[in-house]
Protein backbone atom coordinates (compact mmCIF):
# COMPACT_ATOMS: atom_id res chain seq x y z
CA UNK A 1 0.00 0.00 0.00
CA UNK A 2 1.13 3.32 -0.98
CA UNK A 3 0.38 7.18 -0.39
CA UNK A 4 -2.17 8.76 -2.72
CA UNK A 5 -0.10 10.33 -5.51
CA UNK A 6 -1.69 13.50 -6.32
CA UNK A 7 -3.12 14.33 -9.43
CA UNK A 8 -6.42 13.84 -11.75
CA UNK A 9 -5.69 10.22 -12.17
CA UNK A 10 -6.55 9.42 -9.08
CA UNK A 11 -8.63 11.74 -7.95
CA UNK A 12 -12.57 10.52 -7.55
CA UNK A 13 -15.61 10.84 -5.53
CA UNK A 14 -14.09 8.31 -3.04
CA UNK A 15 -11.12 6.19 -2.31
CA UNK A 16 -10.99 2.76 -0.21
CA UNK A 17 -9.00 3.97 2.85
CA UNK A 18 -7.37 2.07 5.53
CA UNK A 19 -6.55 5.13 8.06
CA UNK A 20 -4.13 7.40 5.41
CA UNK A 21 -3.21 5.26 3.12
CA UNK A 22 -5.32 4.08 -0.30
CA UNK A 23 -5.51 1.42 -2.48
CA UNK A 24 -4.80 2.55 -5.68
CA UNK A 25 -2.29 -0.42 -6.67
CA UNK A 26 0.89 -0.53 -7.60
CA UNK A 27 2.76 3.11 -6.55
CA UNK A 28 4.24 5.15 -8.99
CA UNK A 29 5.45 8.69 -9.64
CA UNK A 30 3.31 10.80 -11.71
CA UNK A 31 6.17 12.64 -13.63
CA UNK A 32 8.18 9.24 -14.54
CA UNK A 33 7.85 8.69 -18.06
CA UNK A 34 8.78 5.04 -17.47
CA UNK A 35 5.94 3.92 -15.53
CA UNK A 36 2.22 5.27 -15.56
CA UNK A 37 0.12 5.97 -13.41
CA UNK A 38 -1.65 3.51 -11.98
CA UNK A 39 -5.82 4.30 -12.31
CA UNK A 40 -8.85 3.10 -10.69
CA UNK A 41 -10.20 0.51 -11.93
CA UNK A 42 -13.13 2.96 -12.04
CA UNK A 43 -11.78 5.31 -13.95
CA UNK A 44 -10.06 3.23 -16.24
CA UNK A 45 -10.64 3.95 -20.02
CA UNK A 46 -10.64 0.90 -21.84
CA UNK A 47 -9.94 0.07 -25.43
CA UNK A 48 -13.33 0.15 -27.90
CA UNK A 49 -12.97 -3.58 -28.44
CA UNK A 50 -13.48 -3.94 -24.61
CA UNK A 51 -15.88 -1.19 -24.12
CA UNK A 52 -18.12 -0.90 -26.55
CA UNK A 53 -19.45 -4.54 -26.04
CA UNK A 54 -19.48 -3.58 -22.33
CA UNK A 55 -21.34 -0.89 -22.68
CA UNK A 56 -24.17 -2.83 -24.91
CA UNK A 57 -24.65 -4.99 -22.05
CA UNK A 58 -25.28 -2.09 -19.68
CA UNK A 59 -28.52 -1.36 -22.73
CA UNK A 60 -29.43 -4.37 -22.94
CA UNK A 61 -30.01 -4.87 -19.41
CA UNK A 62 -32.10 -1.53 -18.87
CA UNK A 63 -33.32 -1.07 -22.45
CA UNK A 64 -36.81 -2.60 -21.59
CA UNK A 65 -36.96 -1.51 -17.93
CA UNK A 66 -36.52 2.64 -19.54
CA UNK A 67 -39.25 1.97 -21.90
CA UNK A 68 -41.80 0.57 -19.41
CA UNK A 69 -42.75 3.61 -18.31
CA UNK A 70 -43.79 5.76 -21.40
CA UNK A 71 -45.73 2.57 -22.39
CA UNK A 72 -47.78 2.08 -19.74
CA UNK A 73 -48.60 5.84 -18.84
CA UNK A 74 -49.13 6.59 -22.99
CA UNK A 75 -51.34 4.12 -23.11
CA UNK A 76 -53.21 5.19 -19.81
CA UNK A 77 -53.39 8.63 -21.08
CA UNK A 78 -54.78 7.59 -24.63
CA UNK A 79 -52.13 8.58 -26.81
CA UNK A 80 -52.09 7.67 -30.39
CA UNK A 81 -48.61 6.17 -32.05
CA UNK A 82 -47.04 9.53 -32.81
CA UNK A 83 -47.74 10.43 -28.78
CA UNK A 84 -46.38 6.61 -27.83
CA UNK A 85 -43.48 7.49 -30.04
CA UNK A 86 -42.25 10.96 -28.57
CA UNK A 87 -43.26 9.68 -24.97
CA UNK A 88 -40.48 7.05 -25.28
CA UNK A 89 -37.46 9.19 -27.15
CA UNK A 90 -37.79 11.40 -24.29
CA UNK A 91 -37.48 8.84 -22.04
CA UNK A 92 -34.39 7.68 -23.37
CA UNK A 93 -32.93 10.61 -23.91
CA UNK A 94 -33.25 12.46 -20.00
CA UNK A 95 -31.86 8.38 -19.15
CA UNK A 96 -28.89 9.36 -21.45
CA UNK A 97 -28.18 12.60 -20.11
CA UNK A 98 -28.85 11.46 -16.58
CA UNK A 99 -26.37 8.90 -16.70
CA UNK A 100 -23.63 10.89 -18.76
CA UNK A 101 -24.01 13.43 -16.04
CA UNK A 102 -23.71 10.97 -13.21
CA UNK A 103 -20.55 9.41 -14.46
CA UNK A 104 -19.05 12.27 -15.56
CA UNK A 105 -19.89 15.09 -13.35
CA UNK A 106 -20.33 18.33 -13.30
CA UNK A 107 -17.71 19.93 -10.56
CA UNK A 108 -17.73 19.33 -7.00
CA UNK A 109 -21.80 19.76 -7.58
CA UNK A 110 -23.58 16.65 -8.91
CA UNK A 111 -22.70 13.14 -10.54
CA UNK A 112 -21.07 10.50 -8.21
CA UNK A 113 -18.66 9.28 -10.80
CA UNK A 114 -19.34 5.74 -10.38
CA UNK A 115 -20.50 3.39 -13.49
CA UNK A 116 -24.15 4.09 -12.75
CA UNK A 117 -26.59 4.31 -14.74
CA UNK A 118 -29.87 6.68 -14.07
CA UNK A 119 -33.24 6.63 -16.08
CA UNK A 120 -37.13 6.62 -15.55
CA UNK A 121 -38.01 4.35 -12.19
CA UNK A 122 -40.88 1.77 -12.54
CA UNK A 123 -41.87 3.02 -8.89
CA UNK A 124 -43.15 6.09 -10.15
CA UNK A 125 -45.40 3.94 -12.46
CA UNK A 126 -48.61 3.03 -9.97
CA UNK A 127 -48.87 6.50 -8.53
CA UNK A 128 -48.56 8.43 -11.97
CA UNK A 129 -51.38 6.19 -12.60
CA UNK A 130 -53.51 7.09 -9.95
CA UNK A 131 -53.33 10.80 -11.13
CA UNK A 132 -54.35 9.75 -14.45
CA UNK A 133 -56.90 8.06 -13.50
CA UNK A 134 -58.11 10.96 -11.16
CA UNK A 135 -57.26 13.80 -13.64
CA UNK A 136 -59.73 14.79 -16.39
CA UNK A 137 -58.58 13.64 -20.35
CA UNK A 138 -56.00 16.24 -21.85
CA UNK A 139 -54.73 16.87 -18.36
CA UNK A 140 -53.44 13.54 -17.28
CA UNK A 141 -50.11 14.37 -18.52
CA UNK A 142 -49.72 17.72 -17.21
CA UNK A 143 -50.76 17.15 -13.84
CA UNK A 144 -48.34 13.93 -13.72
CA UNK A 145 -45.50 16.68 -14.95
CA UNK A 146 -46.18 18.81 -12.42
CA UNK A 147 -46.02 16.82 -9.72
CA UNK A 148 -43.08 15.29 -11.19
CA UNK A 149 -41.36 18.65 -11.36
CA UNK A 150 -41.97 19.16 -7.81
CA UNK A 151 -40.37 16.00 -6.46
CA UNK A 152 -36.89 17.00 -8.68
CA UNK A 153 -37.42 20.35 -6.37
CA UNK A 154 -38.06 18.27 -3.52
CA UNK A 155 -34.96 15.46 -4.01
CA UNK A 156 -32.42 18.49 -4.78
CA UNK A 157 -33.30 20.72 -1.32
CA UNK A 158 -33.63 16.92 0.70
CA UNK A 159 -30.80 15.88 -1.01
CA UNK A 160 -28.01 16.57 1.33
CA UNK A 161 -29.48 16.03 4.11
CA UNK A 162 -31.02 12.82 3.31
CA UNK A 163 -28.44 11.01 4.85
CA UNK A 164 -29.77 11.67 8.78
CA UNK A 165 -33.18 10.62 7.27
CA UNK A 166 -32.10 6.95 6.17
CA UNK A 167 -32.53 5.48 9.41
CA UNK A 168 -36.45 6.26 9.04
CA UNK A 169 -36.23 3.82 5.70
CA UNK A 170 -34.12 0.45 6.73
CA UNK A 171 -34.19 -2.21 4.51
CA UNK A 172 -37.95 -3.15 6.65
CA UNK A 173 -39.85 -0.47 4.63
CA UNK A 174 -38.00 -0.23 1.63
CA UNK A 175 -38.27 -3.60 1.28
CA UNK A 176 -41.95 -3.23 1.66
CA UNK A 177 -42.09 -0.68 -0.90
CA UNK A 178 -40.55 -2.61 -3.28
CA UNK A 179 -42.90 -6.28 -3.27
CA UNK A 180 -45.46 -3.44 -3.72
CA UNK A 181 -44.12 -2.25 -6.63
CA UNK A 182 -43.92 -5.28 -8.25
CA UNK A 183 -47.15 -6.61 -6.86
CA UNK A 184 -49.28 -3.61 -7.78
CA UNK A 185 -47.90 -3.60 -11.45
CA UNK A 186 -48.65 -7.07 -11.88
CA UNK A 187 -52.15 -6.49 -13.80
CA UNK A 188 -50.76 -4.79 -16.20
CA UNK A 189 -48.97 -7.01 -18.25
CA UNK A 190 -51.83 -9.21 -17.48
CA UNK A 191 -53.93 -6.83 -19.55
CA UNK A 192 -51.57 -6.32 -22.23
CA UNK A 193 -51.20 -10.16 -22.44
CA UNK A 194 -55.52 -10.66 -23.11
CA UNK A 195 -54.89 -7.74 -25.84
CA UNK A 196 -53.97 -4.67 -24.32
CA UNK A 197 -57.56 -3.01 -24.82
CA UNK A 198 -60.31 -3.98 -22.37
CA UNK A 199 -63.41 -2.64 -24.77
CA UNK A 200 -62.61 -4.40 -27.15
CA UNK A 201 -64.41 -6.99 -28.53
CA UNK A 202 -62.01 -10.39 -28.72
CA UNK A 203 -60.19 -8.99 -25.43
CA UNK A 204 -58.86 -11.94 -23.91
CA UNK A 205 -59.58 -14.14 -26.83
CA UNK A 206 -56.64 -17.01 -26.83
CA UNK A 207 -54.70 -15.83 -29.47
CA UNK A 208 -53.75 -13.29 -27.69
CA UNK A 209 -53.01 -15.35 -24.49
CA UNK A 210 -50.96 -17.73 -26.47
CA UNK A 211 -48.28 -15.01 -28.04
CA UNK A 212 -47.92 -14.18 -24.36
CA UNK A 213 -47.44 -17.15 -22.71
CA UNK A 214 -45.12 -18.41 -26.19
CA UNK A 215 -43.00 -15.17 -25.41
CA UNK A 216 -42.62 -15.74 -21.83
CA UNK A 217 -41.43 -19.40 -22.75
CA UNK A 218 -39.00 -18.06 -25.03
CA UNK A 219 -37.54 -15.93 -22.22
CA UNK A 220 -37.26 -18.92 -19.94
CA UNK A 221 -35.74 -20.92 -22.23
CA UNK A 222 -33.13 -18.44 -23.26
CA UNK A 223 -32.75 -17.41 -19.43
CA UNK A 224 -32.23 -21.54 -18.54
CA UNK A 225 -29.85 -22.79 -21.47
CA UNK A 226 -28.71 -19.31 -22.44
CA UNK A 227 -25.16 -17.60 -21.75
CA UNK A 228 -23.22 -14.70 -21.08
CA UNK A 229 -24.58 -11.92 -22.99
CA UNK A 230 -27.11 -13.88 -24.34
CA UNK A 231 -28.64 -14.99 -20.80
CA UNK A 232 -28.14 -11.12 -19.81
CA UNK A 233 -30.57 -9.80 -23.08
CA UNK A 234 -33.53 -13.06 -22.52
CA UNK A 235 -35.65 -10.41 -22.00
CA UNK A 236 -35.11 -8.31 -25.26
CA UNK A 237 -34.31 -11.46 -27.04
CA UNK A 238 -37.53 -12.87 -26.00
CA UNK A 239 -39.79 -9.69 -27.15
CA UNK A 240 -38.10 -9.96 -30.75
CA UNK A 241 -38.90 -13.59 -31.23
CA UNK A 242 -42.14 -12.82 -29.78
CA UNK A 243 -43.19 -10.11 -32.57
CA UNK A 244 -41.68 -12.13 -35.20
CA UNK A 245 -43.90 -14.86 -34.37
CA UNK A 246 -46.98 -12.23 -34.10
CA UNK A 247 -46.27 -11.24 -37.86
CA UNK A 248 -47.37 -14.11 -39.78
CA UNK A 249 -50.87 -14.54 -37.58
CA UNK A 250 -51.33 -10.57 -38.49
CA UNK A 251 -50.81 -9.46 -34.57
CA UNK A 252 -48.01 -6.76 -35.41
CA UNK A 253 -49.00 -3.48 -36.74
CA UNK A 254 -45.96 -1.32 -38.16
CA UNK A 255 -47.49 1.16 -39.99
CA UNK A 256 -46.74 3.49 -37.44
CA UNK A 257 -43.42 3.48 -38.43
CA UNK A 258 -44.44 5.53 -41.45
CA UNK A 259 -45.19 8.58 -40.18
CA UNK A 260 -42.46 8.60 -37.04
CA UNK A 261 -39.74 10.86 -38.16
CA UNK A 262 -36.13 9.69 -38.17
CA UNK A 263 -34.72 12.18 -36.46
CA UNK A 264 -35.74 15.27 -34.05
CA UNK A 265 -35.25 16.53 -30.45
CA UNK A 266 -38.07 16.13 -28.41
CA UNK A 267 -40.48 19.13 -28.16
CA UNK A 268 -40.69 20.73 -24.68
CA UNK A 269 -43.70 20.90 -23.24
CA UNK A 270 -45.09 18.54 -26.58
CA UNK A 271 -48.02 17.29 -24.13
CA UNK A 272 -49.42 20.90 -22.08
CA UNK A 273 -47.91 23.02 -19.91
CA UNK A 274 -47.40 21.51 -15.98
CA UNK A 275 -50.71 21.61 -13.92
CA UNK A 276 -49.72 21.04 -9.94
CA UNK A 277 -52.21 19.58 -7.62
CA UNK A 278 -51.37 19.24 -4.26
CA UNK A 279 -52.44 15.65 -3.50
CA UNK A 280 -50.64 14.56 -6.75
CA UNK A 281 -47.57 16.37 -5.64
CA UNK A 282 -47.69 14.93 -2.43
CA UNK A 283 -47.81 11.07 -4.13
CA UNK A 284 -44.66 11.79 -6.02
CA UNK A 285 -42.89 13.75 -2.87
CA UNK A 286 -43.53 9.80 -1.18
CA UNK A 287 -42.39 8.01 -4.03
CA UNK A 288 -39.25 10.33 -4.02
CA UNK A 289 -37.97 9.85 -0.78
CA UNK A 290 -38.42 5.83 -1.79
CA UNK A 291 -36.49 6.35 -5.04
CA UNK A 292 -33.64 8.16 -3.42
CA UNK A 293 -33.62 5.59 -0.88
CA UNK A 294 -33.27 2.97 -3.71
CA UNK A 295 -30.22 5.64 -4.90
CA UNK A 296 -28.23 5.48 -1.80
CA UNK A 297 -28.50 1.74 -1.22
CA UNK A 298 -27.52 1.46 -5.11
CA UNK A 299 -24.73 4.08 -4.65
CA UNK A 300 -23.52 2.05 -1.43
CA UNK A 301 -23.78 -1.13 -3.13
CA UNK A 302 -21.40 -0.07 -6.13
CA UNK A 303 -19.06 1.74 -4.33
CA UNK A 304 -18.28 -1.99 -2.38
CA UNK A 305 -18.34 -3.50 -5.55
CA UNK A 306 -15.59 -0.84 -7.08
CA UNK A 307 -13.77 -1.03 -3.76
CA UNK A 308 -14.83 3.29 -3.68
CA UNK A 309 -16.49 3.30 -0.52
CA UNK A 310 -19.12 6.33 -1.02
CA UNK A 311 -19.13 8.95 1.94
CA UNK A 312 -21.94 11.31 2.13
CA UNK A 313 -20.70 14.01 -0.29
CA UNK A 314 -20.64 11.48 -2.97
CA UNK A 315 -24.17 9.99 -2.17
CA UNK A 316 -25.48 13.98 -2.04
CA UNK A 317 -23.72 14.45 -5.71
CA UNK A 318 -25.30 11.46 -6.99
CA UNK A 319 -29.00 12.71 -5.55
CA UNK A 320 -28.71 15.68 -6.90
CA UNK A 321 -28.28 14.08 -10.66
CA UNK A 322 -31.74 12.13 -9.24
CA UNK A 323 -33.05 15.62 -8.75
CA UNK A 324 -31.78 17.67 -11.34
CA UNK A 325 -33.34 14.91 -14.19
CA UNK A 326 -36.55 14.76 -12.23
CA UNK A 327 -37.05 18.37 -12.35
CA UNK A 328 -35.88 18.83 -16.19
CA UNK A 329 -37.35 15.87 -17.91
CA UNK A 330 -40.88 16.44 -17.24
CA UNK A 331 -40.26 19.53 -19.81
CA UNK A 332 -39.48 17.18 -22.58
CA UNK A 333 -41.77 14.40 -21.59
CA UNK A 334 -39.51 12.70 -18.87
CA UNK A 335 -40.64 10.93 -15.49
CA UNK A 336 -39.27 10.64 -12.01
CA UNK A 337 -35.43 9.28 -12.77
CA UNK A 338 -33.09 6.83 -10.05
CA UNK A 339 -30.78 4.20 -9.71
CA UNK A 340 -31.20 1.14 -11.70
CA UNK A 341 -30.45 -1.55 -10.19
CA UNK A 342 -29.73 -4.19 -12.72
CA UNK A 343 -26.83 -2.46 -13.95
CA UNK A 344 -25.30 -3.14 -10.48
CA UNK A 345 -25.93 -6.34 -11.13
CA UNK A 346 -23.95 -6.17 -14.61
CA UNK A 347 -20.81 -4.76 -13.20
CA UNK A 348 -21.22 -7.13 -10.39
CA UNK A 349 -21.33 -10.32 -12.70
CA UNK A 350 -18.73 -8.59 -15.51
CA UNK A 351 -16.11 -6.88 -13.01
CA UNK A 352 -15.80 -4.15 -15.65
CA UNK A 353 -16.05 -0.78 -13.20
CA UNK A 354 -14.95 1.71 -15.91
CA UNK A 355 -17.44 4.54 -15.26
CA UNK A 356 -16.74 5.41 -19.14
CA UNK A 357 -18.04 2.34 -20.31
CA UNK A 358 -21.67 3.34 -18.60
CA UNK A 359 -20.46 7.07 -20.07
CA UNK A 360 -20.65 5.65 -23.54
CA UNK A 361 -23.87 3.36 -22.91
CA UNK A 362 -25.97 6.84 -21.78
CA UNK A 363 -24.35 8.80 -24.87
CA UNK A 364 -25.87 5.58 -27.06
CA UNK A 365 -29.37 5.96 -25.08
CA UNK A 366 -29.06 10.10 -25.95
CA UNK A 367 -28.43 8.80 -29.25
CA UNK A 368 -31.53 6.73 -29.49
CA UNK A 369 -33.72 9.68 -28.15
CA UNK A 370 -32.73 12.34 -30.94
CA UNK A 371 -34.26 9.50 -33.27
CA UNK A 372 -37.59 8.98 -32.52
CA UNK A 373 -38.01 5.70 -35.46
CA UNK A 374 -36.26 3.74 -32.96
CA UNK A 375 -38.57 4.42 -29.81
CA UNK A 376 -41.73 3.92 -33.22
CA UNK A 377 -40.57 0.41 -33.52
CA UNK A 378 -40.60 -0.61 -29.70
CA UNK A 379 -44.09 0.99 -29.49
CA UNK A 380 -44.89 -1.43 -32.36
CA UNK A 381 -44.27 -4.20 -30.07
CA UNK A 382 -47.64 -6.27 -29.66
CA UNK A 383 -49.49 -6.02 -26.21
CA UNK A 384 -49.09 -10.10 -25.88
CA UNK A 385 -45.40 -9.62 -26.54
CA UNK A 386 -44.92 -7.14 -23.81
CA UNK A 387 -47.88 -8.91 -21.48
CA UNK A 388 -45.48 -12.10 -21.60
CA UNK A 389 -42.03 -9.93 -21.13
CA UNK A 390 -44.05 -7.52 -18.13
CA UNK A 391 -44.67 -10.69 -16.05
CA UNK A 392 -40.78 -11.22 -15.90
CA UNK A 393 -40.23 -7.69 -15.35
CA UNK A 394 -42.62 -6.95 -12.74
CA UNK A 395 -42.13 -10.06 -10.63
CA UNK A 396 -38.62 -9.60 -10.71
CA UNK A 397 -38.96 -6.47 -8.84
CA UNK A 398 -41.23 -8.37 -6.61
CA UNK A 399 -38.86 -10.69 -5.62
CA UNK A 400 -36.21 -7.89 -5.17
CA UNK A 401 -38.01 -6.05 -2.82
CA UNK A 402 -38.80 -10.08 -1.01
CA UNK A 403 -34.86 -10.63 -0.98
CA UNK A 404 -34.78 -6.96 0.78
CA UNK A 405 -37.24 -7.98 3.45
CA UNK A 406 -35.04 -11.19 3.93
CA UNK A 407 -32.33 -8.87 5.46
CA UNK A 408 -35.06 -6.74 7.74
CA UNK A 409 -34.90 -9.44 10.91
CA UNK A 410 -38.61 -10.80 10.21
CA UNK A 411 -37.79 -13.01 13.50
CA UNK A 412 -39.34 -10.24 15.43
CA UNK A 413 -42.77 -10.40 16.41
CA UNK A 414 -43.11 -6.29 15.72
CA UNK A 415 -41.32 -6.64 12.34
CA UNK A 416 -44.02 -8.60 10.99
CA UNK A 417 -47.18 -7.38 12.00
CA UNK A 418 -45.10 -3.78 10.36
CA UNK A 419 -44.68 -5.88 6.98
CA UNK A 420 -48.52 -7.54 7.10
CA UNK A 421 -50.07 -4.25 7.72
CA UNK A 422 -48.17 -2.47 5.32
CA UNK A 423 -48.58 -4.75 2.83
CA UNK A 424 -52.15 -5.34 3.35
CA UNK A 425 -52.68 -1.68 2.57
CA UNK A 426 -50.51 -1.40 -0.56
CA UNK A 427 -52.93 -4.23 -1.89
CA UNK A 428 -56.18 -2.88 -0.84
CA UNK A 429 -56.45 -1.06 -4.29
CA UNK A 430 -55.79 -3.35 -5.94
CA UNK A 431 -58.08 -6.49 -4.58
CA UNK A 432 -60.76 -3.39 -3.88
CA UNK A 433 -60.56 -1.26 -6.87
CA UNK A 434 -63.43 0.97 -5.56
CA UNK A 435 -62.70 0.96 -1.85
CA UNK A 436 -61.89 4.66 -1.94
CA UNK A 437 -64.38 6.39 -4.05
CA UNK A 438 -65.95 8.10 -1.42
CA UNK A 439 -62.87 9.42 -0.44
CA UNK A 440 -61.70 13.40 -0.78
CA UNK A 441 -59.86 13.47 -4.12
CA UNK A 442 -57.31 14.12 -2.68
CA UNK A 443 -57.29 10.98 -0.41
CA UNK A 444 -58.12 8.93 -3.28
CA UNK A 445 -54.52 10.15 -5.13
CA UNK A 446 -52.51 9.20 -2.45
CA UNK A 447 -54.63 5.86 -0.87
CA UNK A 448 -55.21 4.69 -4.16
CA UNK A 449 -51.76 4.00 -5.27
CA UNK A 450 -50.72 0.81 -3.04
CA UNK A 451 -46.94 2.03 -3.20
CA UNK A 452 -47.89 5.16 -1.90
CA UNK A 453 -50.40 3.60 0.58
CA UNK A 454 -47.99 1.03 1.75
CA UNK A 455 -45.22 3.52 2.24
CA UNK A 456 -46.93 5.93 4.80
CA UNK A 457 -47.64 3.17 6.46
CA UNK A 458 -44.37 1.14 6.25
CA UNK A 459 -42.99 4.67 7.46
CA UNK A 460 -45.50 5.45 10.16
CA UNK A 461 -45.29 2.02 12.01
CA UNK A 462 -41.27 2.24 11.44
CA UNK A 463 -41.29 5.05 13.47
CA UNK A 464 -44.09 3.50 16.48
CA UNK A 465 -42.62 0.42 16.96
CA UNK A 466 -38.75 1.20 16.30
CA UNK A 467 -38.40 5.14 16.84
CA UNK A 468 -40.64 6.72 19.73
CA UNK A 469 -39.83 5.75 23.01
CA UNK A 470 -37.84 2.06 22.23
CA UNK A 471 -34.13 2.88 22.70
CA UNK A 472 -33.89 1.09 25.67
CA UNK A 473 -35.79 -1.41 24.57
CA UNK A 474 -34.68 -2.66 21.33
CA UNK A 475 -34.48 -6.44 20.47
CA UNK A 476 -31.55 -7.67 18.59
CA UNK A 477 -34.46 -8.69 14.93
CA UNK A 478 -35.38 -4.51 16.09
CA UNK A 479 -31.52 -3.36 15.48
CA UNK A 480 -31.29 -5.71 12.16
CA UNK A 481 -34.45 -3.81 10.79
CA UNK A 482 -33.19 -0.42 11.73
CA UNK A 483 -30.13 -0.72 9.79
CA UNK A 484 -29.57 1.54 7.10
CA UNK A 485 -30.29 0.47 3.55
Amino acid sequence: MAQPAKGSATEGPCLTQQGDQVSLGKPVDLLDPVHPVSVHPVDEKLPAKRLVPAALQHIAAMYAGVVTPPLIIGQACGLDTAGMTRLIAASLLIAGLATILQTIGLTKFAGNRLPFVNAASSAGIAPMLAIAETSAPGHQLPAIYGAVMVAGVFCLAVGPFFGKLLRFFPPLVTGVVITLIGVTLMPVPVAWAQGGNKEAADFGAMKYLALAAFTLGVILIIQRFGKGFVKQVALLLGMLIGTLAAIPFGMADFSGLRDAPVAALPTPFAFGAPEFQPAAILSLCIVMLVLMTESSAGMLALGKICERDCDGRTITRGLRTDGIATLIGPVFGGFPTSAFAQNVGVVTLTRVRSRYVVAVAGGALLFLGVFPVLGAVVSMVPMPVLGGAGIVLFGSIAVSGIRTLSEAGLDDSSNIILVAVALGAGIIPLAAPTFYADFPAWAQTVLGSGISAGALVAVLLNLFFHHLGTRDRRTPAAAVALKSS
